[in-house]
């Protein structure tokens, strides 16, 4: 089943779309998850970790960040990415009140994984996990631009997904770079893939669905 969650407000990002995905029965966890810079909430990456999810007792809200809110295609402005952090932040709060009592992650595919990462490093509080896929470590071919600042400030528990083909960073490179969270991180390499992770193809919506319920249901 899923539901549909509008909340408006007057505050500039804090406006929350989304659809929530629940499970058969009550939910056991909740996760947050944004799309990447060139998608929406029905993205297929999504779409594939939320059905994986919801197979197994979590449920997924997946929102749409303030930045497609605006307009329905087009990439995010960087300047704006606090903005998009905001939306986060109150799809997360939004999430909390509608099922207060279960276990909450938040997370989503490249540039939606690493601006939830960045929340999770500057807010933790109340937060139970971090779920990335395909993490853009890095501008394609310019491995020397790390997106690292804030990786030793995250202190929840946090699995990444990542293709082994990824040109924004392998597996491989993502491993090494996260040593650095103090926090517990599993990294999952998903052979063959590259950044969309291939949904219909790899598999890696229901090897990620298992690494989290290990962390926020075990």
């Amino acid at each position: 089943m899923t539901e549909e969650i509008r909340r408006a407000s007057d505050v500039p990002g804090h406006s929350v779309v989304a659809d929530l995905d629940l499970p058969e029965g009550d939910p056991a966890a909740v996760v947050v998850l944004a799309h990447g810079a060139g998608g929406s909430r029905g993205a297929a990456n999504l779409l594939a970790v939320s059905a994986a999810c919801t197979a197994i007792g979590i449920a997924v809200a997946r929102i749409d960040l303030p930045y497609r809110q605006l307009r329905p295609k087009g990439p995010p402005t960087p300047s704006r990415s606090g903005v998009d952090r905001d939306g986060i932040r109150a799809a997360a709060a939004a999430l909390r009140e509608r099922l207060p009592d279960v276990p909450l992650a938040i997370g989503g595919h490249s540039y939606g994984g690493r601006q939830a990462s960045m929340v999770a490093a500057e807010d933790p509080a109340g937060l139970d996990a971090l779920i990335l896929t395909s993490y853009p470590l890095h501008p394609p071919g310019k491995p020397e631009r790390l997106r690292v600042e804030h990786l030793p400030d995250l202190t929840v528990p946090t699995v990444v997904a990542q293709g082994n083909r990824d040109p924004f960073g392998t597996a491989a490179d993502v491993e090494a770079a996260f040593a650095v969270v103090p926090a517990p991180v599993t990294v999952l390499t998903i052979e063959n893939a590259g950044h969309d992770l291939a949904p219909r193809k790899s598999g890696f919506a229901a090897i990620v669905a298992a690494a989290l319920a290990k962390v926020l249901v075990s």
